[in-house]
């Protein structure tokens, strides 16, 4: 989920759809194109699809990135991309799909949750808000299109299990979005403050050692409440690592985080 230029809106192919309006799709083994769009992706993977992720696969963040991941950092940006990894096979399928379908379907990346629709958030510099916003995009060869069920926003993304991976991807999308000025000065985009946010926002597992295994709780005052949960919880962990990293990078004042 990306914030997009509403200057830039008439370059987007697909049909926007509106509240209240509907789009036909299915997806079933029974179609001739039953997991092709599961190859040749440049699937980008968001802060939470990665928790959900390593989760289904018993890795720890580390191991997910090592064997999963390609961090991708382009010219005049201030931030990675995260990119998932496909299989070195002809057609460069995902490394998670096998004949029958998606092996790590319970947990898929939201991207996939929502296909063939495409979310993003229409940007307002006026009001510095954003509203959410939806395209349906299927590729030439999806044959779900033809398919007569009947779908709105609401109702797709209640069936695809989406609101939560919705609710932290648009909070990533906002906080994402700060980076599109340089925050780094002369340390640049690969030093130590950079790698920090990285690992608070995508690598989980050393950013909770980070929090317990050092000064953190000596310099920093958080509810002994949220303490139990960032032990036990990753969703609380992300959220609270995307608070940490407006303090961090911007000194953004928090009610969650506060200097002792």
């Amino acid at each position: 989920m990306k914030f997009l230029d509403p200057l830039k809106l008439a370059q987007i192919t697909g049909r926007p759809i509106q509240a209240g309006e509907t789009f036909g799709f299915a997806c079933h083994s029974d179609l001739g194109c039953f997991t092709r769009c599961c190859r040749n992706l440049n699937l980008f993977l968001y802060p939470y699809d990665m928790l959900r992720l390593k989760t289904n696969l018993n890795l720890t963040s580390d191991q997910f990135i090592d064997r999963h991941v390609d961090i991708v950092l382009r010219d005049g940006h201030h931030f990675p991309e995260v990119l998932l990894r496909m299989a070195d096979d002809e057609q460069h399928s995902c490394p998670f799909l096998a004949p029958s379908g998606c092996r790590v379907y319970a947990d898929r990346p939201h991207t996939c949750r929502t296909f063939p629709v495409e979310q993003g958030v229409l940007y307002d510099a006026a009001t510095r808000r954003g509203t959410p916003i939806s395209f349906f995009r299927p590729p030439d060869f999806c044959l779900g299109r033809y398919e007569v069920r009947t779908w709105s926003i609401e109702t797709w993304n209640q069936d695809q299990e989406s609101n939560r991976h919705h609710d932290f991807n648009l909070s990533w999308a906002e906080l994402r979005r700060l980076f599109e000025n340089d925050p780094w000065g002369a340390e640049g985009p690969r030093g130590a403050r950079a790698k920090m946010v990285f690992m608070a926002a995508y690598n989980l597992d050393p950013f909770r050692d980070f929090v317990f295994s050092s000064t953190f709780l000596n310099r920093f005052h958080v509810k002994a409440e949220l303490v139990k949960k960032l032990r036990r919880s990753d969703e609380a962990l992300l959220t609270f690592g995307f608070e940490w990293i407006r303090i961090f990078v911007w000194g953004q004042p928090s009610k969650m985080i506060r200097m002792r």
